[in-house]
């Protein structure tokens, strides 16, 4: 399947996007696994937000001038769309875009602003993706594949060259996964130069269609998708990027909506870097060891920056509570005068900050002489949570959970 796909091809996308993409230097981060050097390659920072724009525009710009007449259209969950949108304007041709109507405001919002016309369809991506054909076939629109297009994959796969590039002996790359044109180009692009180099994908494990699909030795469709990681949250592969997932890809792994929330997080903390869900997954498969990464160099590719706003307030209180930087503990306690401000002090003694407190008198599930207390805290780390633990049932107080 690799003739799906030469080097030259790469290359090639790489002279064409040298004057149109942002070359997203690498970015050393120690602590997101001190057991191994990590650095992050931000495509958060690239143009439109996400590494869509280099596969999207490259298409593009191979067009001929006939498919460039009837202009494009695409399907996408927003950043594709956005690179879209982008290459068609800098080409001078119309786009029309489908996107998931649960799809990011900020997403929708920022294609119209890059030229694009948008219909939003009810339903995920792949709900999208139906609609998009149905219009093509109706008005014929060229249409421009988010991920299983080899013009894409090859635009997707310079990330690859600048990796190899600016870190020759880097001994490990991991790549979020979706419908799979980015590891594809990537790991196509990195495996030609250099086959010792390992390349590892990451999927959400609400939306594992390439997990799945690897294991079974054939393209599978999920019955449905579910996480915060919407850009990755594909139902099925690619035919093209199953392929090329099978023969140049060593291994992909999932990893939870919480871990994803960390990740961010710490990017966030670490880095002064915001990624969306699908961009932080690579960084929290490194940071809770779901791949081998120990004494070893490793790229993270942190493929987009396009969260949501409001999204954003939730993942980080998420984030919080998987890092031990945010724990709610409930309490049983006899309902007398002076006992609240006793939990309190030892909590404040044991370097907890209480920041809410719900006081419940009226529970069936307690004693008439009863209450029960819940406290919110900021604390440090999980080792802390544990230490406040302690002190409160050294105290005498039941912790229930």
């Amino acid at each position: 399947m690799s003739t799906v796909l030469q080097l030259t091809d790469v290359y090639r996308a790489a002279h064409v996007l040298k004057s149109v993409v942002r070359r997203t230097e690498l970015i050393h981060a120690p602590k997101i696994n001190p057991e191994s050097t990590i650095y992050l390659k931000p495509e958060c920072l690239q143009h439109t937000g996400s590494f869509k724009l280099r596969g999207a525009y490259y298409k593009i710009s191979q067009l001929s001038e006939e498919e460039k007449s009837h202009g494009v259209i695409a399907c996408s969950a927003g950043n594709h769309a956005q690179g879209v949108a982008l290459g068609a304007k800098a080409n001078g041709i119309k786009s029309l875009i489908c996107l998931p109507e649960g799809a990011p405001i900020s997403k929708v919002e920022a294609t119209k602003k890059y030229g694009a016309d948008v219909r939003l369809v009810p339903g995920v991506y792949d709900d999208a993706y139906a609609e998009a054909l149905r219009l093509r076939d109706k008005h014929g629109y060229t249409f421009v594949h988010p991920f299983d297009d080899p013009l894409v994959i090859a635009g997707q796969g310079t990330i690859g060259l600048e990796i190899i590039d600016e870190l020759p002996d880097v001994d490990a790359v991991i790549v979020p996964v979706g419908g799979g044109g980015l590891i594809s180009g990537v790991a196509f692009a990195i495996k030609s130069i250099n086959p010792n180099v390992k390349v590892y994908g990451v999927q959400a494990t609400g939306a594992p269609s390439m997990v799945k699909s690897l294991s079974g030795g054939e393209r599978i469709t999920l019955p449905s998708v579910s996480t915060v990681a919407d850009g990755i949250a594909v139902k099925e592969p690619g035919e093209h990027t199953f392929e090329l997932c099978r023969e140049y890809v060593d291994d992909i792994v999932t990893v939870t909506d919480d871990e994803i929330a960390a990740a961010i997080l710490a990017m966030m903390e670490q880095e002064k870097l915001v990624a969306e869900g699908a961009g932080a997954v690579a960084v929290a498969a490194a940071m809770f060891d779901k791949v081998p990464v120990k004494g070893r160099k490793v790229v993270c590719l942190v493929s987009g920056g396009n969260i949501d706003v409001n999204m954003l307030s939730r993942v980080i209180n998420r984030g919080l509570i998987k890092s031990g930087r945010q724990y709610a503990v409930t309490i049983d306690l006899s309902d007398n005068p002076g006992v609240l401000a006793h939990v309190s002090k030892v909590v404040g003694e044991l370097g907890g900050n209480i920041i809410s407190v719900t006081h419940e008198r009226t529970s069936t599930d307690t004693p008439i002489a009863s209450c029960t207390l819940r406290l919110v805290m900021e604390t440090r780390n999980h080792e802390h949570i544990e230490i406040i633990r302690r002190g409160l049932a050294e105290a005498g107080y039941q912790v229930v959970k």
